[in-house]
């Protein structure tokens, strides 16, 4: 069956680097969008700190679509390092903010990039993941009472919703596992019209 692993809620370590402290925070983005939403949020948490490093990967292992920023460390010493890590180890739908407060010591352009990309592997060696399969959308037209009880059918599934449409119907765009979709689409049937992508 396609499909990857995805992390499971939001998990957090702490280390302390050469008198300074690392916090690395991950979270499941299925977007580029949802991930610069997490950064944000991960500033505000941690707005005293002297930087919050980022690195995501917005897809399957590997995607195209991911992203990275130093946030004021020397250019390439924290972003670059974690989103290696991402890139390469295995899990989709990620990002990671490492946060630091600094302690006073300077650790050079080498122990930044160990301790960065050190904080990333040691937050996704603990990290609670699941499997995400993937498979084509299904397409959905779905009237508003229904809407609710659809979501459920999806998520009772194992599904995702990728998208909706608000007009005079709502419009959603849904992944299942295959082994799950023909069961699902048996479900709804009876509520919603619906057309496969």
């Amino acid at each position: 069956m396609d499909g990857y692993r995805v992390p499971v809620g939001r998990h957090r370590v702490e280390e302390k680097i050469g008198g300074s402290l690392f916090i690395a925070t991950a979270e499941r983005v299925s977007s580029a969008e949802e991930a610069k939403g997490f950064v944000d949020a991960m500033k505000r948490e941690f707005r005293d700190a002297t930087h919050n490093c980022h690195a995501f990967v917005a897809g399957p292992p590997g995607a195209s679509a991911s992203g990275m920023g130093d946030d004021g460390e020397p250019r390439g010493t924290a972003g670059p390092p974690m989103h290696q890590v991402l890139v390469h180890c295995g899990i989709g739908e990620i990002a990671v903010v490492v946060t630091r407060y600094y302690g006073g010591t300077k650790l050079g352009t080498g122990g930044l990039v160990r301790a960065y990309g050190g904080m990333v592997k040691r937050c996704l060696e603990e990290i609670p993941t699941t499997f995400f399969a993937t498979s084509e959308p299904v397409a959905l037209t779905v009237a508003y009472a229904d809407l609710s009880a659809v979501k459920r059918e999806v998520e009772a599934h194992g599904g995702e919703v990728l998208s909706e449409l608000f007009t005079a119907v709502v419009g959603l765009s849904v992944r299942l596992p295959e082994e799950s979709k023909t069961l699902f689409l048996e479900r709804v049937s009876r509520m919603a019209t619906m057309t496969e992508e």
